[in-house]
Parts: structure tokens; C-alpha cells; sequence
């Protein structure tokens, strides 16, 4: 009798059909949950806009919210953004800052603040549900 030695095709196909099974459930709960992540920048950004903002209203010379631009309140962006940022819906005593997803699984992913600082995440990527 033959001693069998390493790992029969059977075997070795059973257990590349293990590893593929878990990979397809594992890579879009991984790609989902770093596109999650990512969400943060648009947050912690829309709430340094929101900071500015007030400030701007509050200065000395500045008619509400009226003449913001994202210039004038001193908003920098850092480094290579994800999301693109606006002001919207100006007015003396109320505004709206947009951040759109520009990059990746959170492109269409919008997020908006105003003046009261309420969050809506007005369109929800695939990967939040």
C-alpha cells in the first residue's frame, strides 16, 4: 500500500470554496463599513463650516449670512477632500452648507447643516442600509 502524503484535489477544492464563501461575504461588509467611515469627514467638515459661520454672523460689519462665501469665513480644506463643499440657502438669518461625496462608494452621498447645527443625511449611499 501507498502512503498518501499533501492534501487529496478534493480537499483543496473544498477549502478554496470555504475561503471564496467567506470572502464574498466579507469584502462588501469591509468595503461598506469603510465607506461609513469616510462620512466622518463630511461631518467634522460641515460642523468646521458651521463654526465659521457663526462667527461670520457675528462680526462686526457682516449682514447676517447674507454675503458668506467659503473664502470669506476662512473654510480650508486640507489635503484630498472626499466630498465637495457649498454654502446654499443664504439669507440674513439662516443658511444651509452641503457636503456632496465626490470619490469612491460615497459619491452622490450628500450631507447638509444649518444654522440650528441639525445633521439630515439627504441622500443615503447603497452602503447605509
Amino acid at each position: 500500500m501507498r502512503k498518501s502524503r499533501g492534501f487529496s484535489l478534493i480537499e483543496l477544492m473544498i477549502v478554496i470554496a470555504i475561503v471564496g464563501a467567506l470572502a464574498a461575504i466579507a469584502i462588501p461588509n469591509y468595503l461598506n463599513y469603510l465607506a461609513k467611515s469616510q462620512q466622518s469627514e463630511a461631518k467634522i467638515q460641515l460642523g468646521a463650516i458651521y463654526t465659521l459661520m457663526i462667527s461670520y454672523a457675528d462680526g462686526t460689519d457682516n449682514s447676517g449670512y447674507t454675503n458668506a462665501t467659503m473664502n470669506n469665513i476662512g473654510y480650508l480644506v486640507f489635503g484630498v477632500p472626499r466630498y465637495a463643499y457649498a454654502l446654499e440657502a443664504l439669507t440674513a438669518t439662516a443658511f444651509t452648507a452641503r457636503a456632496t461625496g465626490i470619490s469612491g462608494r460615497i459619491v452622490n452621498d450628500v450631507w447638509t447643516i444649518d444654522q440650528n447645527r441639525n445633521f439630515v443625511d439627504v441622500v443615503t449611499g447603497d452602503f447605509n442600509s
